[in-house]
């Protein structure tokens, strides 16, 4: 990809100074990027499990359980359908959910060590 623009000016503050290859292998060693890399795992690793074998669930019972996803509920709405709205609803329940989480637990600690590294910088 090839852009116009012109290089970027010398010699002008643009932001802060960024930390060098040697800061950012000393923040990923340290124990509070350890703790934070931790917070964010297991929140992260056992949802995403949890939905996986809940989709897959739904996509087993959807080939092999005809007559059950077949059983209508009311009207022309079937438990097919229900499961199928169920799936959207706990996609953007996940997404809402790890929203707050990182809002409370995992944007403090990274901020906390960014401020940190760029003032090392």
């Amino acid at each position: 990809m090839t852009t116009d623009a012109p290089p970027p000016p010398r010699g002008k503050d643009l932001g802060p100074a960024q930390p060098t290859t040697e800061q950012f292998v000393e923040v990923q060693e340290s124990a509070e990027f350890a703790e934070l890399r931790r917070t964010y795992r297991s929140f992260a690793f056992p949802l995403t499990v949890a939905f996986i074998l809940w989709y897959l669930l739904y996509v087993l019972l959807s080939n092999y359980a005809g007559g059950f996803m077949g059983a209508k509920l009311f009207g022309n709405i079937n438990v097919a359908f229900v499961f199928g709205l169920a799936q959207f609803a706990t996609t953007f329940l996940i997404a809402w959910f790890y929203a707050r989480h990182a809002a409370e637990k995992l944007d403090p600690k990274a901020d906390a060590i960014k401020s940190r590294t760029e003032a090392d910088a």
